[in-house]
């Protein structure tokens, strides 16, 4: 190969240029610090949790920036899916473009296909988007209902992702842990799956200061993900 025309217009090339990047693109550069991780802030309380009848998932509405509210109305539960949401926690700016980018991605599949992602599917490509590094400081909670039943899935920073019977995000996790622990069993109706839900919310606002300021409920059946926000904790009981 030598003095061929190949070998004489790689010679030109950059030695660290990658050939196939102008058609193929390159993924993000990511370089992790195991303590940056560590010291991850996620100043807010997400909880969701499968029913018999389908998935229920509750937030704050409360947006921290340091010690300052910076919003006391954001929306921290978002529609991804016909049958599926996600809960956010972490920087506002990531999780809004990774749940922009499942919603593309899941119309995308539709067009395809003909038919929805089992929420299977979904979670795996949230873990993948996750693992890239482009939503490193996004910590969600996925909920959704399919053929197969109803599901959560947690997620870490770094994409692991678990499928549970219940799950929670945020600051004030360890505060709605209890409640659930207690309270939770799989025999659970949508009724008193809301009802649990909240309770492990209003216990997260009492002890949590980047929690508060009313709730975002999502209640989600094979009909679909209904989506509510309330000022009043007890008002949907």
């Amino acid at each position: 190969m030598q003095g061929s025309e190949f070998s004489q217009n790689a010679s030109r090339l950059e030695p660290d240029t990658n050939p196939y990047e102008p058609e193929l693109g390159s993924l993000p550069n990511r370089s992790v610090d195991t303590e940056d991780i560590q010291e991850l802030k996620t100043g807010t309380t997400t909880i969701g949790l499968t029913t018999t009848d389908g998935v229920v998932m509750v937030t704050d509405k409360r947006a921290s920036l340091g010690n300052m509210v910076s919003s006391k109305t954001a929306q921290k539960v978002e529609a991804v899916h016909p049958r599926g949401a996600l809960t956010i926690s972490g920087s506002v700016s990531a999780a809004q473009s990774l749940i922009r980018t499942l919603e593309v991605e899941n119309n995308l599949y539709e067009t395809r296909r003909g038919g929805d992602m089992s929420m299977q599917a979904l979670s795996t490509l949230t873990s993948n988007l996750l693992r890239s590094g482009g939503f490193l400081i996004t910590v969600p909670v996925l909920g959704g209902v399919d053929d197969e039943g109803s599901h959560i899935y947690s997620y870490d920073a770094l994409g692991g992702v678990t499928e549970e019977v219940y799950s929670v995000s945020g600051s004030g996790s360890q505060f709605a842990l209890g409640v659930l622990e207690q309270d939770y069993h799989e025999d659970l109706s949508l009724e008193e799956g809301r009802e649990v839900a909240i309770r492990g919310l209003k216990s997260a606002v009492e002890r949590d200061t980047a929690s508060g300021n009313g709730m975002w409920l999502a209640e989600i059946t094979e009909d679909g993900a209904e989506i509510s926000d309330y000022e009043d904790y007890d008002a949907p009981l």
